[in-house]
């Protein structure tokens, strides 16, 4: 197991990569993940909350008050082209030696490894399958060719470089037409969520503007 970090999310024309980038390594492993779950991830990445708890958030206000705790995030295994995901979790009864562990989907893993800054770990195997070069992302970016590759929040080759991770004017695109949405089939609850980030989102930027 190498220890790694997000290095970026992408928008790609197969839907959002997640960008899995091991340590001291100059290669990432995409991790493609749908839209909502996209969205958690940035909100845990950028430190920002709702009145209300997600379902990510609730999770861990559940182990948090059973004095459980994530210890790590493993991406342990590639079969059949799907990327299989756990959680190692201590406390209680449960020791160092002898973890909870938890099935997971990695794109559930990631959103509570960054609202908890757990360590998340990638089994070398993974690396040698599906690693590739850091500059094919930059490339694609800067090149633009096809327009293939779009960077989630506006992110520049620079910034990609450096691990930055920002919920920008594209995500905020994405939660305007969900809200749209939730509104046409009157799904009132979510639509004030969706409104609540979009507050955050907004908020934000206005926050960097000044700054």
């Amino acid at each position: 197991m190498v220890i790694s970090e997000i290095w970026s999310i992408l928008k790609t024309s197969h839907g959002n990569a997640l960008l899995l980038k091991p340590k001291d390594i100059d290669i990432a492993v995409p991790v493609f993940i749908g839209t909502l779950e996209m969205q958690s991830i940035l909100m845990g990445k950028e430190g920002m909350s709702l009145s209300r708890p997600h379902t990510h958030d609730l999770f861990l206000n559940m182990l948090s008050n059973v004095n459980l705790s994530i210890k790590k995030v493993e991406v342990y295994e590639l079969r059949d082209d799907v990327f299989h995901a756990r959680l190692v979790i201590t406390g209680g009864e449960y020791t160092k030696e002898k973890p909870l562990i938890l099935d997971s989907r990695p794109s559930d893993a990631f959103a509570i490894s960054t609202r908890k800054k757990c360590p998340i770990y990638l089994a070398s195997s993974i690396i040698e399958q599906t690693g590739v070069p850091l500059a094919f992302f930059i490339d694609e970016i800067e090149e633009a060719a096809e327009d293939r590759y779009q960077p989630i929040g506006g992110l520049t080759a620079g910034s990609l470089a450096a691990g930055n991770l920002v919920a920008g004017n594209l995500v905020a695109g994405n939660l305007r037409e969900q809200l749209e949405q939730a509104i046409a089939e009157e799904e009132y609850e979510q639509a004030a969520e969706i409104r609540d980030l979009l507050k955050i989102l907004e908020s934000d930027t206005v926050d960097s503007d000044i700054a």
